[in-house]
C-alpha cells in the first residue's frame, strides 16, 4: 500500500476559519496632520485608531479567537497552502468535541459583545474625543456578520482520485506528479512533528541548566550555581506533546515513536516542584533530555 492510500485512510483534512471585527480604522486626516507636523516630504505615517479603545469586550473575543487558532495548530499538521491541515483519525473525536466547545464559547462572547455594542459606542465617543467618528462604526444589525467561526472536514485526496479522459502517458505523468507533491506534503507534515519535539527538548535543556554566578554567601562573595527560572508550562507542554505525538506520527515513524517514548520516560514521576527544588531531579531530567537530543538526528 502506498503512502497516499495509507494516509488517506488514517487522516483527514480540516479547514478552520475564524474571523472577527477588529475595530481598527486608518485615520487619513490624522495621518496627514502628523506628516505635516513632522515636516515629512512624502506620506510616511499611518495612524490606526482602535474604535473600541477603553473597552475590553471585543479584546476578549480577539484573544479567544487567537487561542482557538493556536490550539487548532497544535492538534494538526501542515498540509497545503490554502489552510488545510492534516488531522489524524485517532484524534478526530477529541478534536471535534473540543472544537464544538470553542465554537460555542466564541459565539457566546460575540453575542455578549453585540448586546453591549450600542453602549460601547457611546463609551468610545467619550474615550476617543476628537478622533471619534460615528460613521466608522457598523450598524448593530450588520455587525454580527463580521464574526465567523467555521470549519470543514475533507478526505485526503490520492492520485487514484484523478479521473480525466486523456491519454495514458499523460495521465501517468500527472499521477506521478501528484504522488510527488503528496510525498512532499507528507514529508513537511512529519518535519513539523519532529520540529515540535526538538523545540520542546531544546527548551527543556536550556531552562533546566544552572548558571555560575557571583553571589554573597555569609558575607562573602562566592561563585555559586544558580538554577534558571522556568514556568509551569515547561512540563505541561512536554506532557501534552508526549500525548499528541501518538496521534501526529501518521507515518508510524519508529524513530519518532522511540524519541517520544524516551521523552515520556524522562519526565515520568517528576513535576515542576521536583525540578525547582531538587538539584538531583533537575540534573536527571536534563541529562535524559540531552541524551535524546544527541541520539536523534533532528
Amino acid at each position: 500500500m502506498n503512502n497516499s492510500i495509507s494516509i488517506a485512510s488514517s487522516a483527514m483534512l480540516v479547514e478552520l476559519s475564524i474571523s472577527s471585527w477588529t475595530a481598527r480604522k486608518l485615520d487619513k486626516k490624522v495621518s496627514s496632520e502628523v506628516d505635516v507636523a513632522k515636516n515629512t516630504k512624502v506620506s510616511a505615517v499611518n495612524v490606526n485608531k482602535n474604535l473600541m479603545a477603553g473597552t475590553g469586550v471585543l479584546e476578549s473575543i480577539l484573544k479567544y479567537a487567537s487561542g482557538a487558532r493556536t490550539w487548532h495548530l497544535s492538534q494538526t499538521l501542515p498540509w497545503s497552502d490554502n489552510g488545510s491541515r492534516l488531522l489524524p483519525m485517532s484524534n478526530f473525536m477529541a478534536y471535534k468535541q473540543q472544537l464544538n466547545v470553542l465554537q460555542d464559547n466564541y459565539n457566546a462572547l460575540v453575542d455578549k459583545f453585540i448586546e453591549a455594542y450600542p453602549n460601547l459606542v457611546i463609551a468610545a465617543a467619550f474615550q476617543l474625543g476628537d478622533l471619534f467618528d460615528r460613521a466608522e462604526y457598523p450598524e448593530v444589525h450588520t455587525l454580527k456578520k463580521r464574526f465567523k467561526f467555521q470549519y470543514n472536514f475533507f478526505p485526503v485526496p490520492t492520485a487514484n482520485d484523478f479521473r480525466i479522459d486523456i491519454g495514458e502517458d499523460a495521465k501517468a505523468e500527472i499521477i506521478a506528479n501528484c504522488d510527488l507533491a503528496y510525498q512532499e506534503r507528507l514529508d513537511n507534515a512529519m518535519r513539523d512533528a519532529w520540529a515540535r519535539l526538538h523545540d520542546c527538548l531544546t527548551r527543556m535543556s536550556d531552562r533546566l541548566q544552572y548558571d555560575e554566578v557571583d553571589d554573597e554567601v555569609d558575607g562573602r562573595w562566592e561563585r555559586v550555581l544558580k538554577p534558571r527560572i522556568f514556568r509551569d508550562s515547561l512540563m505541561d507542554n512536554a506532557v501534552e506533546l508526549v500525548g499528541m505525538l501518538k496521534h501526529l506520527n501518521i507515518t508510524q515513524d519508529p524513530k519518532l515513536e522511540l524519541a517520544r517514548a524516551e521523552l515520556e520516560a524522562s519526565i515520568k514521576g517528576y513535576d515542576v516542584s521536583n525540578l525547582r527544588e531538587s538539584f538531583t531531579a533537575r540534573e536527571a531530567v536534563k541529562q535524559k533530555v540531552d541524551s535524546i537530543l544527541s541520539k536523534f538526528n533532528f
